[in-house]
């Protein structure tokens, strides 16, 4: 695959700012005139293969953390936003919309955020929904929205709290023994919480009672979920201050995207105490991540260590770019983040011709697809089903498919990869994002036509498809 011209002004000036050097001094520093760099930090030329290395040898940065991370994403919501009708006729070309993505992104969350406000207006009107007209509020991103949306614009990576949940990892020896007698014994010596389980209650998971500073656990929980769930104690109890923060900081518009966001960040500390960044990245590239040997290595479920993939995007010692995603029955995107290329679509259902529906069919198999976007990039993916609840016979159980992978060029890196066929083009399925955004024509799995698609009706002409698109 080829790689495109890389234009990362913004990126590139905000280095020269942090190390407080003119344009003179810091184009003499990496051997370039003043106005080639001038034209780089203003996104008129490219950045070459000599320039990136000088960079890299003069200033210690990681190269990936250049060409990808934040731009990716917003580049892809703003690509997304942009098909819409609306802008019929002014659509900026995908030079222009990298431009803004790479050197104006407040302008480009801004216009991501006014037609987010555009859809739920649109979709409330739709619906006819009784609440038009009584102030609801409709017409923003919800809290739960407006919260993914932060956790996906921070590359699902949170230094402060990963780093603290590290040490204490380090400290307690987390992933060399049982983690339930370290944790549970560490609340106790440090915060005085008695750890008990309740009798049988099938609506119970965790309660923390402040005043007797007893935490209450349901007997019934799978050993990972239990042992997250004292981790998640441990995490409002020890890492209020950086949590409190990191949430105040984020500007959420309502109170309860600021309480959403909180639980979210001491889900994530749990996350990383129970699987410590250096020792889980070490331990998946030695087995190749083999998702059922981490699980049984660091006594987690196969949905937490998936999840904990996708989020090693540490500066200066990144995993393997993982894209991960959780989906229920209904085709309903539960969870998402990619530190890969492939988005997620925030509009509209999966692709059906992803293998993550496939899950679904054969409970406990990795299914695995190689497959290609219509932007030519070429991907590994495996699809798993979980199942969560079994507590009892009348408990109700949620069923749901995780899917995760990575661009083909480190496919290597997983031992699903091995008896496959990487080199063949014709082992590549043809994929999309969403049906309201792929630019496939000749699609036979296609839902709904895209937004910026001609139809062509031929009355004596029929298809799979009823009708026929032109060219995108």
């Amino acid at each position: 695959m080829a790689v495109g011209k890389l234009y990362i002004g913004r990126k590139v000036r905000e280095l020269r700012q942090a190390n407080t050097a003119t344009q003179a001094q810091f184009a003499d520093r990496i051997g370039i005139s003043i106005s080639y760099l001038n034209q780089i930090e203003n996104n008129q030329r490219p950045v070459s293969a000599a320039v990136l290395l000088s960079l890299a040898e003069k200033f210690k940065i990681d190269l990936s953390g250049l060409a990808a991370g934040e731009s990716d994403r917003l580049l892809s919501a703003l690509s997304e936003a942009l098909t819409d009708p609306i802008f019929a006729g002014q659509t900026p070309t995908p030079q222009e919309i990298k431009l803004v993505a790479q050197n104006a992104p407040a302008i480009a969350h801004a216009l991501i955020a006014a037609h987010q406000a555009f859809r739920h207006n649109s979709e409330q009107l739709a619906s006819i929904d009784d609440t038009l007209g009584r102030g609801s509020g409709l017409t923003e991103n919800t809290p739960y929205e407006e919260v993914r949306d932060f956790f996906h614009f921070m590359d699902n990576y949170i230094h402060a709290i990963d780093l603290k949940a590290e040490a204490l990892a380090s400290e307690l020896g987390i992933g060399e023994t049982d983690s339930y007698p370290v944790l549970a014994g560490y609340l106790e010596r440090e915060h005085g919480v008695r750890v008990t389980r309740a009798g049988r209650d099938d609506d119970l998971i965790r309660s923390f009672d402040p005043r007797t500073r007893v935490l209450t656990l349901n007997p019934y929980l799978p050993p990972a979920t239990r042992d997250f769930q004292l981790a998640m104690q441990i995490a409002q109890l020890g890492a209020a201050d950086e949590v409190d923060a990191i949430a105040g900081n984020a500007a959420f518009r309502t109170a309860e995207a600021y309480e959403i966001c909180r639980i979210g960040l001491h889900n994530y500390f749990a996350g990383a105490l129970l699987l410590p960044y250096r020792k889980f990245m070490e331990t998946a590239r030695e087995i190749r991540h083999d998702l059922e040997l981490l699980s049984v290595r660091f006594g987690a479920s196969v949905e937490q260590v998936s999840h904990r993939l996708s989020t090693l995007q540490r500066p200066g010692q990144k995993g393997i770019p993982i894209f991960f995603a959780r989906i229920d029955r209904a085709g309903n995107i539960t969870k998402r983040h990619s530190a890969a290329k492939l988005q997620f679509a925030r509009f509209g259902a999966a692709c059906p011709l992803w293998n993550v529906h496939q899950a679904f069919e054969a409970p406990g198999q990795i299914i695995r697809q190689l497959a290609e976007t219509p932007d030519g990039v070429r991907y590994l993916c495996l699809s798993t089903q979980i199942t969560k609840g079994g507590r009892g016979f009348r408990f109700p159980r949620q069923h749901y498919a995780l899917a995760l992978g990575c661009e083909v060029s480190y496919a290597d890196n997983f031992v699903y990869a091995d008896d496959m066929d990487l080199g063949n083009r014709a082992s590549f399925e043809p994929i999309g994002i969403s049906c309201r955004i792929c630019e496939r024509t000749n699609c036979a799995a296609r839902a709904v036509p895209p937004l910026k698609g001609r139809l062509i009706i031929d009355h004596d002409r029929r298809a799979v498809l009823p009708y026929r698109l032109k060219e995108i």
